[in-house]
């Protein structure tokens, strides 16, 4: 098994290749060793020391180290990548049984501004910044004060950019195609 690893914009994250499905559809963020019990993935990267989060994309991973470890990713990247042959060779399910989220459900209008919401996401927003390992995914809309909550997710989660893509870009396009939209809120 050949894994691609790449750089990207925050220094502190790395995006990790297998060449095979990793979720799917979706994405999922681990922040802590508590949230990384729903995937037996997730949970062995976080064995390693320096591994701070772990975010999982449609075909790749992206791993956070943590700064404060005083390691440097020569020390922990040969540790993440036996992690992702190991798993990938046992056969298992990156999700355990109870690893579902739930979603919140919109009526009538909402629903349909709701949609196109996602559908700009989908379509425009998140390819974009998946090449860079991360992930802009749909928290929830408040039509009465027409502000979009996203979550910032894998290597754009803390990274410095994060805040210029999210105003001057994500929220002009936003704002352009979905009117309701008045301001985007990143959700931490």
């Amino acid at each position: 098994m050949f894994i691609q690893t790449e750089a990207t914009p925050n220094p502190d994250v790395l995006k990790f290749i297998p060449g095979r499905e990793v979720l799917g559809k979706g994405s999922l963020e681990f922040r802590t060793q508590t949230e990384a019990e729903k995937s037996p993935l997730a949970l062995s990267l976080f064995q390693i020391d320096g591994v701070a989060g772990v975010y999982f994309g449609s075909d790749f991973l992206t791993v956070k180290r943590d700064p404060e470890a005083g390691l440097i990713w020569a020390q922990i990247k040969a540790p993440i990548l036996a992690a992702i042959m190991d798993f990938y060779a046992s056969g298992r399910a990156i999700l355990n049984e109870d690893g579902a989220t739930n979603e919140r459900t919109y009526e009538g209008e909402v629903a349909q501004i709701v949609l196109e919401i996602k559908d700009l996401l989908d379509t425009r927003v998140r390819p974009a910044v998946a090449q860079d390992g991360g992930d802009i995914e749909f928290e929830h809309f408040d039509i009465e004060s027409g502000t979009l909550y996203l979550h910032m997710r894998g290597a754009c989660s803390g990274c410095p950019s994060s805040s210029a893509t999210l105003r001057q870009g994500v929220e002009s396009l936003m704002k352009h195609y979905v009117p309701e939209v008045k301001t985007i809120e990143q959700v931490l």
